[in-house]
């Protein structure tokens, strides 16, 4: 959390993820942007969504965290299968979202579980 900062308001969206997830957003973030408050619940409750929000909102953040999130807590000896499929637009911001999740990686919220 950053110091000095009350952000306890913007825990109840972030009761969807797990306690590595919260940790991780609370220590690297302010507070979830718009489309991640928007978006996080409807995502956690498995709907179809389409996040509509101008380049730089959190759009890409909000629908991964929920993805490697759920990948996290996925038990050890779960089926093999695809889990999450991304069609990016364009080539370039395939690279970005490719160096973010390397940057946030499964293996890291999995470091973070207590």
């Amino acid at each position: 959390m950053v110091q000095g900062l009350d952000t306890s308001w913007h825990m109840s969206v972030l009761k969807h993820f797990g306690p590595a997830t919260r940790a991780w957003f609370s220590n690297s973030f302010e507070a979830p942007t718009p489309v991640q408050e928007r978006g996080w619940p409807a995502i956690a409750n498995g709907e179809h969504s389409l996040l509509l929000a101008p380049t730089g909102s959190g759009k890409t953040l909000a629908a991964f965290l929920a993805c490697l999130d759920s990948l996290a807590h996925r038990p050890a000896n779960s089926e093999p299968g695809v889990r999450v499929l991304y069609l990016s637009p364009l080539k370039a911001l395939a690279y970005d979202i490719e160096r973010n999740l390397r940057a946030v990686s499964y293996t890291h919220l999995r470091a973070h579980e207590t």
